[in-house]
């Protein structure tokens, strides 16, 4: 009977898409991150799929999702916050992140490529990738700060004063929320051609204290980047839509 048990959760899993699986506990993105497979942007493939593309075996990956079942399922928190306050919670913490190491990785990845340029030539290329992706998730998040999140905050307070509202200027939150996944990939295709690139930011043996630091820093750049994607795309705008059709139905 143990034996069948095992099977079936096994089987459902390898089915659920990698964000369906973080979407019911937000744990399982440490697991997947441990394996370099995007539950974010690339989420919406299988598990077993995932893991056939990166050759990796999904039985074991499936038995340490299980062992999340023992745990404290304390993520749950996302999918029971209000709306405003998943909004600042996202720009107190993704946003700050983003803001505050902007200006330290686009130093540091100029700095070794010229130093480190010309016997690791892959980091001119990543310095001039990352000079895109901060440059468009600065305009992004002014775009989410400045005109969707206020709109978002403001369907709130008219479904807690239950009353109705009225089709926005840029018709329904559908529109730019589409822009704003659409941008969330190109980072991420940004992000994920840089790993690409410094071979999943391993470091030289050449490599000098700066080299080290960027890489970590690049990698924790990344991870952070898919745990805030994945809040936005997966829990803040697809019930904003939801809210929406309801206060203006």
């Amino acid at each position: 009977m143990e034996n069948n048990r095992n099977e079936y959760y096994v089987d459902t899993l390898n089915k659920l898409t990698l964000s369906e699986i973080v979407s019911s506990d937000f744990r399982a993105a440490a697991v997947f991150e441990k394996y370099n497979l995007d539950f974010c942007c690339g989420g919406n493939i299988p598990v077993s799929e995932a893991c056939a593309k990166k050759g990796l075996d999904s039985d074991g990956i499936i038995k340490e999702l299980r062992s999340l079942e023992n745990g404290n399922k304390q993520d749950d928190k996302f999918q029971e916050w209000n709306l405003d306050f998943l909004i600042d919670y996202i720009v107190n913490n993704h946003h700050a992140y983003i803001n505050k190491m902007i200006p330290v990785l686009s130093a540091h990845t100029q700095k070794i490529a010229i130093v480190h340029g010309k016997n690791h030539p892959e980091l001119i290329e990543t310095a001039s990738s990352f000079s895109r992706v901060y440059k468009d998730l600065r305009q992004h998040m002014m775009k989410e700060e400045q005109m969707l999140f206020p709109f978002i905050k403001q369907l709130v307070f008219v479904k807690r004063k239950g009353g109705k509202t009225e089709a926005p200027y840029f018709g329904t939150v559908k529109n730019p929320i589409r822009m704003m996944e659409a941008e969330h990939r190109a980072a991420g295709d940004e992000m994920s051609g840089i790993k690409k690139l410094t071979s999943n930011y391993s470091i030289p043996e050449d490599a000098c204290n700066t080299y080290k630091v960027t890489m970590q820093e690049l990698k924790d750049f990344e991870e952070d980047l898919h745990k805030h994607v994945y809040l936005e795309n997966y829990i803040l705008f697809p019930k904003s839509a939801a809210l929406e059709a309801e206060l203006l139905s």
